[in-house]
């Protein structure tokens, strides 16, 4: 199996970190094995959607999260390389203004009760970790640590 993704990774230029974020569930179709373990009691529709951009400097989370603010979120990390998102699913019902105001119909559904851990690979660097959430969309960031220094060889003449 490893043999395939190297070909399709080699084949599609994709970088390789990229197996280290795919599910290891197959809950969600179009997902394969990989490294990041995922933990989701809700049920398959309760998955909100995540991108994963890498970039030179960085790791970036782009989850959706409709319905929830930033207090309603929780972002943490396990085991020193696991990233955790969480929510308790809840959403506050706008209270009416005037007084003897009731709602007639209610057919927004609180947002599900959401879990996701990613297992962040090795560059990470777990204590350059920022989040923010606008618009329905909470963004995390993981800072890459710097590459270590190339060794360098030395020709030793041999007497």
């Amino acid at each position: 199996m490893s043999t395939v993704v190297e070909a399709i990774n080699h084949l599609f230029n994709f970088p390789e970190t990229l197996d280290k974020f795919m599910l290891n569930s197959s809950s969600r179709a179009g997902e394969g094995a990989g490294s990041v373990a995922n933990d989701s009691r809700g049920g398959v529709g309760s998955l909100p959607a995540v991108d994963i951009l890498d970039s030179p400097k960085a790791y970036v989370f782009y989850v959706d999260v409709p319905g929830l603010s930033k207090s309603d979120i929780q972002v943490t990390l396990e085991d020193e390389n696991t990233l955790v998102i969480r929510s308790n699913g809840k959403r506050k019902r706008e209270d009416g203004e005037e007084e003897g105001c009731k709602y007639i119909r209610l057919e927004r559904s609180a947002p599900p009760k959401l879990s996701r851990k990613f297992r962040l690979p090795d560059n990470a660097n777990a204590t350059a970790i920022s989040a923010k959430c606008e618009n329905g969309v909470l963004t995390v960031t993981v800072e890459k640590l710097p590459p270590p220094p190339k060794s360098k060889t030395v020709q030793v003449a041999i007497s």
